[in-house]
């Protein structure tokens, strides 16, 4: 595994875990309690750069990605999804749409990943179902980046 793809995951786990506190409760200034979050991990902070981004990608473009979530979630009400879940959902939204250097299906792989380590079995499946309807209409290969 390269060091850049176990940085990554890394990340991706630091963002899961910041952005699902988030989501239970927002802190009242965002720059301390990044600091403190970012402090607590094993690596310093500038480790952690790309987790960084997707924080602050999700949080800027909330409204777009859980917009989408609402749209793809069949039969499911948007409240009752689990906090955890919809974590691992806005992150690998926000790279679908956002991050046109990782190819689609490696944000899906990845959520499958988060969603194994961090929340139950029968997640997998319901994150694998909406982020498949939403590689569907992103109009691109799944397979690649849109910058290749």
């Amino acid at each position: 595994m390269s060091t850049q793809f176990s940085q990554r995951r890394e990340s991706r786990a630091a963002a899961l875990q910041f952005l699902y506190s988030w989501s239970i409760n927002k802190p009242a200034n965002m720059a301390d309690e990044l600091h403190q979050f970012f402090q607590a991990l094993e690596k310093p902070r500038d480790a952690y750069a790309f987790a960084e981004e997707i924080i602050h990608g999700v949080i800027a473009n909330l409204e777009e990605i859980d917009g989408y979530i609402r749209t793809l979630a069949h039969n499911w009400e948007f409240e009752r999804i689990a906090r955890i879940d919809l974590a691992i959902l806005r992150i690998a939204i926000f790279e679908m749409l956002h991050r046109k250097d990782i190819p689609p299906v490696v944000s899906i792989n990845e959520a499958i990943d988060l969603s194994k380590n961090f929340s139950t079995a029968d997640s997998k499946r319901f994150i694998n179902g909406i982020l498949d309807r939403m590689k569907d209409k992103l109009g691109r290969d799944a397979r690649k980046s849109a910058t290749e």
